[in-house]
């Protein structure tokens, strides 16, 4: 079956929401998810967006902060474009009904690698605020249709493209399994937009949603498009540490007031190791505490707040408050045990301020997508504020693209061709790859690495692709099937690039180069050989 929409948008985030209900005033838009909207990683994010609105602060602070947390890799034009949209990219969500902490004026925090306290927040949820204010404005938008428990399987390509071909590709929209129906339908789009977030499953220890599979990734490279800086992974520093607490992230703005990391011992972790103490980068703090962890061979290590007033606590952090509480962890008097674990896709889909890809008629916004905003390592709340920025500029371009097209129909597009495929018994084979792809991720591509052990994972996953081919084309695709197949795309353009990249930098710190070059201080770039062939890596422009 084969339908058709003004715009398809592929993910239902902070980027694919704001960015349906803004253009929704001009034209059709489809929202495709692969669960409910609210099981995303953007209703997961605790800490905030930042802007520099605070009496004391300005752009150019905010831009210098984010450019030192990039550690050389960032695109200073393109941080200081996004820092400037971060004011009315506030407002924006205020009018569509978020409500952030603070009457009147609102209440600021501050985070790791900031140097004024800029964080917009609702107290510790500010992902949920956001994202149940712009999914209420979706759902009352009469153009726009929400169609959960949709997973994308490929995009649909003009015809005439192949891989090797110096003309540019063209989307024509994508194909869709309903999940409910099982059926696979073809949707074409003048417009197609990819906003699936980020891809922390392909490591066992995330604070990722569990539909963050990488998705956008594997779509846009099998489609041709240019992937920057996948080796570039961020590990955030606190995840809860809990056998019943998945993927329960302790938000950065507890160190912004005053929680200090100490180890085992009782020991302060940050020490001496950076100016900013337990406000120092991500990527700094990440790599001290997995360092101490090594050294002291404990389980995790410790965050405490407790010296904090117990109602300011309560206030401030009712989420952590209570979860930790469920736990039978009291954080008003007591520290909280905390491990590293992955957190966020620096790298992406190279995409213009805009979300223009190499591929016509197709756009990445949001974590799926890389603009050198965060280049070597993410700053604190610059991640809710690029899906948003993007959004309101793709938008824009969008609307602008389809008015020069005037009322041109959507093309008609080829139906899904399943071939010879039958139903699988042997499903297993899906679920053991995708957990031997996770822990050899996690065991030799995590904090630190060496090229012994990304050797090793590269050879593991040569032999998984494989595998994971014969399977794919064989048997009839599922959602297991089609996360796999992405995450195992994810997996390689990792291993290669952090490979490739012989210098320690931001979040890829390797023993064998541990310091930093000259020679590669750009972003990497991979594209697409042959089907079945690793991928070319190299340097960027």
């Amino acid at each position: 079956m084969a339908t058709s929409t003004d715009v398809l948008v592929i993910g239902s985030g902070i980027a694919g929401l704001a960015f349906a209900i803004e253009a929704a005033d001009a034209c059709d838009v489809t929202v495709v998810t692969k669960k409910a909207p609210e099981l995303g990683s953007t209703w997961l994010a605790q800490g905030g967006i930042a802007a520099a609105i605070g009496p004391d602060d300005d752009i150019e602070s905010h831009v210098r902060d984010t450019l030192v947390a990039g550690d050389g890799l960032c695109d200073e034009a393109v941080v200081r474009a996004i820092c400037a949209d971060a004011p009315a990219v506030v407002q924006r969500l205020i009018a569509l009904g978020t409500h952030f902490t603070g009457e009147g004026t609102l209440d600021l925090g501050r985070e790791g690698g900031h140097s004024r306290r800029r964080i917009v927040h609702a107290a510790d949820a500010t992902g949920a605020a956001v994202g149940e204010a712009l999914l209420a404005a979706a759902r009352a938008h009469p153009r726009i249709t929400l169609l959960p428990d949709h997973c994308a399987v490929d995009l649909i390509l003009d015809e005439r493209w192949r891989p090797g071909r110096t003309t540019r590709a063209r989307c024509r929209g994508a194909w869709i399994l309903d999940g409910r129906r099982q059926e696979i339908e073809a949707i074409g789009a003048r417009a197609t937009i990819l906003a699936t977030g980020g891809s922390g499953k392909v490591y066992v220890y995330t604070t990722n949603a569990d539909v963050a599979t990488g998705d956008g990734v594997g779509m846009a490279y099998r489609a041709g498009c240019r992937i920057s800086n996948m080796e570039f992974y961020q590990f955030h520093p606190t995840c809860l540490y809990h056998p019943h607490a998945k993927a329960f992230l302790i938000t950065e703005a507890v160190r912004g007031e005053g929680g200090i990391l100490l180890d085992a011992s009782g020991r302060r972790i940050m020490e001496g190791k950076h100016p900013l103490g337990d406000l120092a980068p991500r990527d700094i703090v990440a790599r001290e505490i997995d360092r101490s962890l090594k050294e002291t061979g404990a389980d995790h290590a410790w965050l405490d707040i407790s010296h904090r007033p117990p109602e300011f606590l309560r206030e401030h952090f009712p989420t952590i408050h209570a979860r930790c509480l469920e736990l039978g962890i009291d954080i008003t008097k007591e520290p909280i045990p905390v491990v590293p674990a992955c957190h966020y896709q620096c790298g992406g889909v190279v995409a213009e301020l805009d979300g223009r890809t190499d591929v016509d008629g197709l756009h990445a916004i949001g974590e799926v997508a890389c603009t050198g905003l965060h280049g070597a390592n993410r700053i604190a709340s610059n991640s809710l504020l690029e899906g948003a920025a993007m959004a309101h500029r793709a938008a824009a371009t969008v609307l602008k693209d389809l008015a020069a097209q005037g009322g041109r129909p959507v093309e008609s597009v080829p139906e899904w061709d399943r071939g010879r495929a039958i139903p699988s018994d042997e499903t297993v084979l899906v679920s053991h790859a995708w957990d031997e792809i996770r822990r050899f991720m996690g065991s030799y591509v995590g904090i630190f690495r060496s090229d012994a052990r990304l050797l090793r994972a590269q050879r593991r996953i040569e032999l998984t692709e494989s595998e994971i081919r014969e399977y794919y084309w064989k048997f009839v695709v599922t959602p297991d099937l089609i996360e796999l197949r992405n995450l195992a795309i994810v997996a390689r353009l990792i291993i290669d690039a952090a490979l490739w990249r012989k210098e320690s930098r931001g979040l890829h710190a390797t023993t064998t180069w541990p310091a930093p070059s000259e020679a590669y201080r750009r972003p990497s770039i991979q594209r697409r050989r042959a089907s079945g062939e690793p991928p070319e890596t190299g340097f960027g422009d």
